[in-house]
């Protein structure tokens, strides 16, 4: 990594840390710190399941545990069983605490109204639409790869919501039972694997592989509409290509629908080219190749 641009980077977080308040023990002056009332704006006014909440804030169970019970002795949090599932515990804010939240609601607004205050107004719009920028490539830099079983719900869920999409895109609906098989044995190790991208936990795209002597067939390639345009789906086939080439694959086979226009321009730019046609899937329109070259050395264990 280029340590210009890794100094650049502290040098930012340095900045923001102390012009939010993060360094400071009592956030927006209300005794307790940044860690702590973020949590409570967190739960929310309907509550929270405590593992959904230490999933959206990537927080240690442990340390999470401290805070609520930080909050709880203040008389602003009760955790709680579900009354559905006594194995699932609830967060939820007492009168006091959706007093505090909404306190730290109106001092939260006073401190961005004093960040954009002493700027003009060309000042002020250049700002938040850095920071818009900076905040989706943070999320962006926030999703997990992985190779999954593609047995796991995560993998379930993220070939389900394909299937999903291709229906509703498809003038003639999908069935994946009349394409070319993809099934989770053919999906696992040593026949093929599947990514799945995970945010905060929760599964936002996925790709597959099955492998074949020296070429790779991909499948799958899916990505969640709220994280799209955030360059995942390009990082899934890169991902795709290095672990194609770690397993021995030459070559990147893949075929798409014509109704997949984005899916095309994405495998273009990415250096695949037209081929004739490879194989009798039904729902394909176009078949693409790419050689694969210098790729083993780059994949992500």
């Amino acid at each position: 990594m280029d340590a210009e641009l890794v100094e650049r980077v502290r040098r930012f977080n340095r900045t923001v840390t102390q012009r939010v308040g993060a360094l400071e023990d009592a956030f927006l002056s209300r005794g307790r710190p940044l860690g702590h009332c973020r949590v409570l704006w967190e739960i929310g006014e309907r509550g929270s399941e405590v593992r959904l909440l230490r999933a959206r804030l990537d927080l240690d169970s442990g340390y999470l545990s401290r805070i609520l019970r930080t909050l709880e002795g203040d008389g602003l949090v009760i955790v709680e069983s579900d009354p559905d599932d006594a194995r699932v515990r609830r967060a939820r804010l007492t009168g006091k605490g959706l007093g505090e939240r909404a306190e730290l609601d109106r001092r939260s607004d006073d401190q961005a109204a004093s960040i954009l205050r002493p700027l003009d107004p060309r000042q002020r719009e250049r700002l938040v639409t850095a920071m818009a920028e900076v905040e989706r490539l943070l999320v962006a830099s926030m999703v997990e790869v992985a190779v999954a079983d593609p047995r796991h719900p995560d993998a379930r869920y993220s070939l389900g919501e394909y299937f999903a999409e291709l229906a509703r895109r498809f003038p003639k609906g999908f069935d994946p039972g009349r394409g070319v098989p993809a099934g989770a044995d053919d999906l696992t190790l040593p026949r093929g694997l599947i990514l799945v991208a995970r945010l905060h936990s929760d599964p936002v795209g996925c790709g597959a592989l099955k492998l074949r002597g020296g070429s790779a067939h991909l499948k799958r390639m899916w990505v969640a509409p709220a994280v799209r345009g955030l360059g995942l789906g390009r990082r899934l086939l890169a991902e795709l290509e290095a672990r194609a080439a770690e397993h021995g694959a030459a070559t990147v086979r893949l075929e798409t629908h014509a109704a997949l226009t984005e899916a095309r321009q994405l495998y273009r730019t990415a250096g695949y080219r037209e081929v004739a046609a490879f194989n009798d899937e039904p729902y394909a329109a176009h078949w693409f190749e790419k050689t694969l070259r210098g790729q083993a050395s780059s994949a992500v264990s």
